[in-house]
């Protein structure tokens, strides 16, 4: 008996391999953001290219060109959002950082990409002006839930590890709509990895 469910099982896996029924684990890409300034530490991102293929396509483009490397932290409000990314006005060297959080990346604005996800503490989103397929190199992460926000902006990824250093990144002035004063906390280095 034990040979014949031995010789079954067998031949179940080879016949499953043979036409491409077994399963290959995907690859998860992780966005990697080294911070520095008051917060100091990595924040490791799960990019959700399922939710969100087009905006996730354009972070990971812009990550693996060196884009978001000095780029400031230049939209704080506690206990709502950090917000990130802008590759043209926003570098730590070289950039009016009065003008951060004004622009985007040469590449195209991206037609949103809503969905049924929730913008709890960790989601991280593409920001955007008024317009929804607005979006183009910014993202925020999300210090505690915000209801209001869901179907309205693209959900991009979550963090999957550290949103202590997240949690202590520089906080900007409540009177000017969160905007960070120098000197900002910045993305140090920003790298996509497969895990």
């Amino acid at each position: 008996m034990r040979r014949i469910f031995a010789g079954f099982v067998v031949g179940f896996f080879l016949c499953a391999a043979a036409i491409g029924l077994t399963s290959t684990a995907q690859a998860t890409d992780i966005l990697v953001i080294e911070v520095a300034g008051q917060a100091n530490g990595i924040v490791e991102i799960e990019l959700l290219d399922d939710l969100a293929p087009d905006h996730v396509a354009q972070v990971k483009a812009l990550a693996e060109a060196g884009a978001y490397d000095g780029v400031v932290f230049h939209r704080v409000i506690d206990g709502f959002m950090a917000q990130t990314g802008d590759v043209e006005y926003g570098k730590l060297a070289g950039s009016d950082l009065r003008r951060a959080g004004m622009g985007g990346s040469s590449l195209p604005d991206l037609k949103a990409e809503f969905s049924d996800e929730a913008f709890v503490r960790g989601i991280v989103g593409m920001a955007r002006s008024q317009s929804p397929d607005s979006a183009n190199s910014q993202f925020f992460i999300m210090f505690d839930a915000a209801p209001f926000l869901n179907g309205q902006y693209t959900v991009l990824g979550r963090v999957i590890s550290g949103m202590d250093v997240v949690d202590v990144i520089k906080k900007g002035s409540q009177s000017a709509n969160g905007s960070v004063g120098a000197p900002a906390d910045y993305m140090k280095s920003v790298k996509v990895i497969a895990r």
